[in-house]
């Protein structure tokens, strides 16, 4: 049997070390995490250092490198979002201006 060269220390939802080779793409590296933490290879990314790891990379250019897991989140930006620019002013009754008395003057 081979014998494993290196470990692949990983961070999902916890820690995963995983024995490669070292001439395994990252790609196989994600199907492995997907069983893992019960996920789409498809959702998942791989960070190494706050960089994404691209699927055909191998996992000799990781050695000694943590990765991290992360999970696309659904739906768009809604922190700042545009969509209810201007919106107020439609929104807010209009109230008629009321007459004023006039003062005494003198």
């Amino acid at each position: 049997s081979q014998r494993s060269k290196m470990q692949l220390h990983i961070r999902g939802q916890t820690t995963h070390v995983l024995d490669c080779q070292g001439t395994e793409c990252i790609s196989q590296i994600k199907d492995k995490i997907a069983a893992l933490e019960q996920l789409q290879a498809s959702e998942i990314s791989l960070y190494a250092a706050g960089c994404p790891v691209s699927d055909d990379s191998l996992t000799s250019e990781f050695e000694n490198t943590d990765l991290e897991v992360s999970v696309g989140l659904l739906g768009g930006k809604v922190h700042g979002s545009l969509a209810r620019a201007g919106k107020v002013k439609g929104q807010t009754p209009k109230v008629d201006k009321q007459e004023k008395k006039k003062k005494k003057t003198g």
